[in-house]
């Protein structure tokens, strides 16, 4: 991407995190891919609601700084492994939108399919393990979800989206605080309820045609179609993303398992 459109990019998405209350004081970090190997990224210790087109730094995927006055973000090296993980990602936006953070910190991420238009813009929302924040942990703890999921609830820390372009991370940041909000007023009536089968299957057919996203591989929570969608579209039933036959096999192993204790 432009280098100069890169930058105005990160300082108008970094005043939207601001006013919208994703970040405080000095919180949270933007980046965008530049090249194959570059990356333009927000510094550390700046408010990303006051932050100027200069204050960005170019890295290398390794780390390396090769222009800019100031430190890279604390979290960079969660940036560099979201682009390692995933050549079609060119922007990554972490913040910590209360309603979302607070989900990570209760460790609770919504398993059923529930909201459309979460289907349609993010597909699976991932939690991640604990790791404290700007330490190798971090990168590690995305590791292995980013790779199939454009958002991911970092547990007791926040919440990290990627996209085609740094204004599509940043939209499934605010789907991603919408949906937390949506589904926190729903388990106050009462909890969640998913859709079926044919409705889920339905919705993937859409996500795949009229907005032309892939569905990456299924992992059993909630999102991104794959086998689910195959199961689906052949008419079984599904239960938190597995058939009948699948979930009774994993109770018998587990309790199999604990008798053998």
């Amino acid at each position: 991407m432009n280098d100069f459109n890169a930058r105005n990019d990160i300082v108008e998405i970094g005043k939207r995190m601001y006013a919208k209350g994703f970040v405080a004081s000095n919180d949270g970090n933007l980046s965008v891919r530049l090249s194959e190997n570059e990356i333009l990224i927000t510094p550390s210790g700046v408010s990303k609601g006051y932050m100027s087109p200069s204050d960005m730094l170019i890295v290398d995927l390794d780390g390396n700084v090769k222009s800019g006055n100031l430190k890279p973000s604390s979290e960079m090296k969660m940036h560099l492994m979201a682009y390692k993980s995933r050549p079609d990602v060119t922007g990554v936006c972490h913040a910590h939108p209360q309603i979302a953070t607070a989900f990570a910190v209760a460790r609770k991420v919504c398993d059923k399919i529930a909201l459309p238009e979460v289907i349609f813009s993010i597909g699976r929302v991932a939690l991640s393990e604990y790791a404290t924040p700007s330490t190798t942990e971090v990168p590690e703890s995305i590791k292995d979800i980013i790779k199939t999921a454009d958002a991911v609830l970092l547990s007791n820390h926040g919440a990290l989206t990627v996209g085609k372009d740094l204004f599509d991370a940043y939209y499934k940041m605010e789907t991603l605080e919408h949906f937390a909000g949506i589904i926190m007023y729903a388990r106050l009536l009462g909890g969640e309820i998913g859709l079926d089968s044919t409705q889920i299957s339905d919705l993937f057919s859409i996500r795949k045609n009229v907005f032309g996203k892939a569905d990456i591989d299924y992992l059993g929570d909630g999102y991104c179609g794959g086998k689910a969608l195959e199961k689906a579209a052949s008419g079984q039933d599904l239960i938190n993303g597995m058939t009948k036959e699948e979930l009774v096999d994993i109770i018998t192993q587990t309790v199999i398992s604990q008798i053998q204790k």
